[in-house]
């Protein structure tokens, strides 16, 4: 049992990253559809690559959706509309007429024949007002559309929308009726009547009408024909035109919407478990080869893979929203974020891998891929220096144009004309492009979140009037200025061999923090000409030398500095000896041990902490240089970085014999510039 748990002990992290991946392949899969996929591609005026095709079963023959939404609209048009008719209105005003008339023209106002012909044309327009109706409110229809006049639920006419009167039409129709019975006389008054006395009899039935559209609508097919089993779709080689293609599209939805037994949907599960968890290995491998120190680290396997999961999660949701904003995603932020952490080569591989899965689950996957994937490459080789604002400003304006000008060409392929491109999908592009500048905060939540360091927050230390190096300025002076030169040194030297420039000048800015704790025992703090060593013991200073390393690391664990830049603390000494008070204290006492001398390390294991290691080593010593020449300061760079070389300092750094000597000249050209003697100028 022990055995068991000490052989679990030690390959946890192993069996972790097994884990996340299982976990990482169950989630994509359960995400994806769990259908078939039709496995022949095809474009319309194009040649049919494959086989001849005889169709594997019966199926029925697609409308698109441009034939369906005409057939909706005509279904629409000629449908019938419902509208309430109160024939009990028509009767009360019918009644009133008579003693409202009355009370309006009297004997004394109009004469007798002016008033029986008056009489008689508003009985005649009662009747050809109230003939169908008087329409409640204003409906937009076109008057030949049928309309059903509905009384207590039953049918009792049916007619068209122009035979119904609207309420704006009333005045101009009593006015030409007065001036054809020459009655324009009276028409203030008649009119004025008219108004006080009719009332609107139809209103629109809602629920009616309704419920015939959905009836007829109902009735639309999606379909037209059906294909028999065997019958051959298309023969190999033969163009696919209209015809064929529509009928190839009909398959391929019937294929993939099909309803499978539990057997099929079983083995569908199976395959796409199997293909999700070999891509997935693949970047398993990739890391465990290319970037150890990444694969060693749970914390960053799990976020690369936290990241494509959520590339694929929103990739999803926007499919099964409306595939149509597919491009708004904006799936170049996973490279972007992969390289501000990481590296280049880390980013782009993993964006490949995630097209490829997405290929399974998105509409025309090829085209997809393909712009997704040179998107991807397009943003690795322009994004140098993400803190740069205008850096990423212009990438994202160039990966945007690079979308646009792939999706033309792929529409042109296609299509053979321009007269038809839907520019709206330009929008899209512009959209996922803008979404792309969210990368920026979220590199700081990511940072937050997963104690990762990005070049963004590299440049925010790198800054001198932070609050810790202010203090170290203060407190230390000489120090500071000594950590601004191998600042310098150390940018220099790994812009030359293709190292993290950025983040060496950070290490180098913070490297020294320990000494603000004792600065006065260090000797570029010595203002005064007193040394306190003078009173200790050579162990007792070596210990307080050695302890300047210690004491930095707690200085940056409080002021909350990155694992990264506190390395750097960690590891600029490496296992070197305080030679010094290791040569006093042998002179005092032969019996002295090398090892109470020693920094605790541990050694350089980068290319960037190599270099500081260098650096700090040749720009300290060089203030003992007396009458500097070119010679002896080859000669000095020579002679401290051999040392460090044969006592083994760099046998666990990524660094070369190569990359060595690049840094020795760097730091020979600059020490040269430094101590470049000036001319005397006369007085």
């Amino acid at each position: 049992m022990n055995e068991l748990v000490n052989k679990w002990y030690r390959n946890h992290a192993l069996i972790y990253k097994l884990l996340l991946l299982l976990g990482t392949t169950f989630f994509i899969v359960y995400l994806f559809p769990k259908t078939g996929k039709f496995r022949y591609s095809f474009e319309k005026g194009k040649p049919w690559q494959s086989e001849t095709l005889y169709s594997p079963f019966d199926f029925a023959i697609k409308k698109s959706n441009e034939q369906i939404n005409q057939e909706v609209e005509l279904v629409t048009d000629k449908s019938e509309v419902y509208f309430d008719i109160n024939s009990d209105i028509k009767r009360n005003i019918t009644d009133s007429y008579l003693p409202k008339f009355n009370s309006v023209f009297k004997d004394s106002v109009s004469g007798f024949e002016d008033r029986v012909l008056l009489y008689s044309t508003g009985q005649n327009a009662l009747k050809d007002l109230y003939k169908y109706g008087i329409l409640n409110s204003v409906y937009n229809y076109e008057d030949s559309k049928d309309v059903i006049l509905v009384e207590n639920n039953q049918e009792i006419d049916k007619i068209q929308f122009g035979d119904l009167i609207e309420q704006n039409q009333i005045r101009p129709y009593l006015e030409k009726l007065l001036e054809q019975n020459k009655l324009e006389k009276y028409k203030d008054d008649f009119v004025s009547m008219f108004f006080n006395l009719i009332e609107t009899n139809v209103s629109f039935n809602k629920s009616l009408t309704d419920s015939a559209l959905e009836e007829a609508l109902a009735n639309v097919s999606p379909t037209r024909g059906i294909v028999s089993e065997g019958t051959l779709i298309i023969s190999k080689g033969q163009v696919v035109e209209d015809n064929q293609f529509n009928v190839l599209n009909s398959l391929k939805s019937e294929y993939e919407s099909q309803v499978w037994s539990s057997k099929s949907y079983n083995w569908v599960i199976v395959a796409y478990t199997l293909l999700v968890a070999l891509a997935l290995l693949m970047l398993l491998l990739f890391l465990r080869k290319y970037r150890a120190s990444v694969f060693a680290n749970n914390t960053k396997v799990t976020f690369i893979f936290f990241n494509i999961l959520v590339m694929i999660l929103l990739t999803t949701l926007v499919i099964n929203y409306n595939s149509q904003y597919l491009y708004v995603v904006p799936l170049c932020i996973l490279p972007l974020v992969l390289k501000a952490f990481f590296d280049a080569r880390l980013g782009l591989f993993a964006h490949v891998l995630t097209v490829l899965l997405l290929g399974f689950i998105v509409p025309n996957s090829y085209e997809y891929m393909f712009l997704q994937i040179i998107a991807g490459i397009v943003t690795i080789l322009t994004v140098s220096e993400l803190y740069k604002r205008a850096n990423l400003f212009i990438s994202v304006g160039q990966i945007t144009l690079i979308y646009i000008i792939a999706y033309f060409a792929f529409f042109v392929i296609h299509e053979g004309q321009i007269f038809t491109i839907k520019w709206s999908t330009f929008g899209l592009f512009v959209l996922g492009g803008l979404a792309t500048l969210f990368v920026q905060p979220l590199i700081y939540i990511y940072e937050k979140l997963f104690g990762l360091v990005s070049d963004v927050s590299l440049l925010e230390l790198s800054d001198t009037n932070t609050a810790l190096l202010k203090e170290l300025s203060n407190k230390a002076p000489g120090t500071f200025h000594h950590s601004l030169n191998v600042a310098n040194l150390a940018e220099a030297s790994a812009n030359e061999i293709g190292a993290n420039a950025m983040l060496a000048r950070v290490g180098a800015l913070y490297h020294d923090i320990g000494k603000m704790k004792n600065p006065t025992f260090f000797t570029e703090n010595q203002s005064t000409g007193i040394n306190p060593h003078d009173e200790l013991s050579a162990t007792e200073s070596a210990s307080v030398i050695i302890n300047h390393v210690l004491d930095g690391i707690e200085i940056a664990k409080k002021n909350n500095l990155p694992d990264r830049v506190i390395d750097f603390i960690r590891t600029h000494h490496g296992t070197s000896t305080v030679y010094y008070f290791y040569m006093k204290g042998k002179a005092s006492n032969e019996d002295a041990k090398e090892e109470d001398f020693k920094y605790l390390g541990p050694k350089p294991f980068s290319k960037e902490t190599a270099i500081l290691m260098m650096c700090d080593s040749v720009e300290a010593a060089s203030k003992s240089l007396k009458s500097p020449t070119n010679t002896k300061i080859n000669e000095f760079v020579e002679n401290i970085i051999s040392k460090q070389v044969e006592s083994g300092q760099f046998l666990n750094a990524d660094i070369t014999f190569k990359d060595i000597e690049a840094i020795k000249k760097v730091l020979k050209l600059k020490l040269a510039n430094i101590y470049h003697l000036r001319i005397e100028y006369p007085e």
